[in-house]
Formats: C-alpha cells, sequence, structure tokens
C-alpha cells in the first residue's frame, strides 16, 4: 500500500522507516532524548541519512550513548573514537559529546530529568504545525533559539538553534509532518 508522507523521506527505505516510526513521535525518555541530541550534533553541516546510515555505529562507538559512561571518556577513548571509520571522526565533535554528556547529567540533577527540563519548553505539549509541504518547515525558530541559548549557557556544545529545530521536530516536540501525511495525525 502507498502511504503519502512528507517528501523529504520518499525513496528511500531507511529515511520512509525512520520518518513512519520515529520521527516527530514524542519522546520523554531521557537516553532516547540523549541519543538524539548526540545524533543531532554530530549532524550538523552533514545529512541526515549520513547519520542515519552509521546510527548502529555510532551506538556501539559511544557504548549505546550511555551518557554516565561517555561523561567519563579519557583522552585514549577520544583517540579510539577519532580513529573508528564507523562514526563521523570530527575531534570537536566527539569532544562535545563528552561535555554534553556531563551537562547532560547536571541538568538531570536540577531539574530531576533531561525531560522536564526540554519538555517544560513547550509545556509538556508539543506545538503542532500546519504545513502543506516540508519544504516550508523552518530551520529554526525562536523557540529553538532560546533553547540553544539556554543549552550553552548550561555548558552545551554544538547546539545552534538549527540542530535544536531538528532536535524538536525528531523528538516530537514539534509535529512537522506536512499535513497530507499519514504520520501528521498519529503522533
Amino acid at each position: 500500500m502507498n502511504k503519502n508522507r512528507c517528501g523529504w523521506c520518499v525513496g528511500n527505505d531507511l529515511y520512509e522507516a525512520y520518518h513512519d516510526e520515529e520521527w516527530g513521535v514524542p519522546v520523554y525518555d531521557d537516553a532516547t532524548l540523549f541519543e538524539f541530541l548526540i545524533l543531532e550534533t554530530f549532524q550538523a553541516g552533514l545529512s541526515w541519512i549520513t547519520i542515519l546510515k552509521k546510527r548502529e555505529n555510532f551506538r556501539k562507538a559511544f557504548d549505546n550513548f550511555d551518557y554516565e559512561r561517555i561523561a567519563k571518556y579519557n583522552a585514549s577513548k577520544v583517540e579510539a573514537l577519532l580513529q573508528d571509520t564507523g562514526i563521523v571522526r570530527n575531534k570537536l565533535k566527539v569532544n562535545a559529546t563528552i561535555t554534553n554528556a556531563q551537562a547532560f547529567m547536571k541538568i538531570q540533577e536540577d531539574f530531576g530529568s533531561f525531560s522536564s527540563y526540554i519538555w517544560n519548553f513547550v509545556n509538556g505539549k508539543p506545538i503542532k504545525n500546519s504545513l502543506k509541504n516540508h519544504k516550508n518547515a523552518p530551520a529554526n525558530t525562536p523557540l529553538s533559539d532560546t533553547i540553544s541559548k539556554d543549552l550553552k549557557k548550561r555548558g552545551f556544545k554544538f547546539v545552534g538553534s538549527t540542530v535544536i529545530y531538528a532536535h524538536m521536530q525528531a523528538t516530537g516536540m514539534v509535529n512537522d509532518h506536512v499535513e497530507s501525511c499519514f504520520r501528521y495525525h498519529e503522533v
């Protein structure tokens, strides 16, 4: 059966599965929020499909995105990651992942969970946009600007407004499925 999907994913099985099963589904679990945050930071400057293709490699390389373990990575672990051809080998992003894991845990201490912190920006409920064409989705918004600034103030790296808006889309804080997409009313 042909399903009407958002145009950005059509024609690629991996993209379509991600779109159909994950993208835009509200995520309240800290471990999953952390995974998406790290993947989005590595995506900065690259295409999302590049990251999706390497997602399993990222999971292996970064201890299944266990932020408590990542927060303790040392120089030899960083060097090993920079030799891992299965991931994006960018020293600044690898080091930012460690810094972000530490900052993530500080937010958990301060707010009880990262989920409580991040979802508070949207009063705990997804923003539902009304897009006719996926090309009309914004790259960032005043809200993603605000979240980005707050995260940076708390020590996070590689969390510009565009990265944060992509994170909001991926984790369902905002529903940017086009109105004609079969997922629009499901998430």
